[in-house]
């Protein structure tokens, strides 16, 4: 059912565009996902405006695309995911049952007048248990909606990719780079080019660098599965070698945390 089905973040905060809080929900959902296998293919942050977030969700509705959400779910006037969702499925919102008797069960009767509207979610919607505080996400159409606080939504997005997501999974790619001392990436194009045909499977990656001391190097390196990586890695190591450009092997990445 989801096999080649693309992943999406939606990041959803005004203070994220403004600079005063920094993301970290793409890195966070990355690493949960690179054991899998599995990896991101776009990320949008999008503030507080209605209008633009119910724009940004009626596109992401209308994909194939598995999508994770964080922010905007609470109960003050500036979270709107809820009932932005719910307008670009062109559905009501209504209290869902379960996600009441968490909200009531967390709050208890400060529970209302305020809190309980975090119950409300859009028509047909499944909720996301939340181990912080019981207040919930949801999920409806493989979009699965997140509080905006990286310590709730990661054992939220675990619980989602365990409990809808548990047979997509590929086998976990590696990293594996040098850095080559002084490079200049023009120099090494044509290399990269005839790398990119002779390893159709590979990600190949250039990342130059510049220093606080002005020096300058270049991160060289590839992706995919292991037993192909290395075989790709060989082959850069033998080009620095022939060249005599002078280099050093950088840990292999495996995605998964130490």
């Amino acid at each position: 059912m989801f096999e080649g089905a693309k992943i999406g973040l939606i990041i959803v905060g005004d203070e994220i565009l403004s600079g005063k809080r920094q993301d970290k929900h793409l890195a966070q959902a990355a690493s949960l996902l690179r054991p899998r296998g599995l990896a991101i293919s776009w990320v949008t942050i999008v503030g507080d405006e209605p209008e633009l977030l119910t724009q940004t969700l009626e596109r992401s509705f209308a994909s194939q695309d598995i999508v994770f959400c964080f922010g905007g779910i609470g109960a003050t006037p500036d979270d709107r995911t809820r009932q932005c969702a719910a307008k670009a499925l062109k559905l009501p919102l209504e209290r869902h049952p379960k996600a009441i008797k968490e909200i009531e069960a967390e709050f208890g009767e400060a529970a209302y007048p305020q809190r309980i509207h975090m119950a409300e979610y859009p028509q047909g919607a499944e909720i996301i248990p939340n181990f912080y505080n019981r207040v919930p996400g949801f999920s409806i159409r493989n979009h699965h909606f997140m509080p905006g606080f990286p310590m709730m939504a990661k054992p939220m997005m675990e619980w989602v990719l365990m409990t809808y997501y548990d047979q997509l999974n590929s086998p976990p790619k590696v990293e594996c780079a040098i850095r080559l001392i002084d490079g200049q990436e023009s120099e090494w194009v044509e290399f990269m080019q005839q790398f990119e045909s002779q390893f159709p499977t590979l990600r190949l990656f250039s990342l130059p660098k510049i220093d606080e001391q002005d020096r300058r190097s270049i991160e060289l390196g590839v992706e995919g599965l292991m037993e192909d990586a290395q075989a790709g890695l060989d082959v850069i190591i033998e080009e620095a070698n022939r060249r005599a450009h002078e280099w050093q092997l950088l840990d292999s990445w495996t995605g998964h945390e130490d």
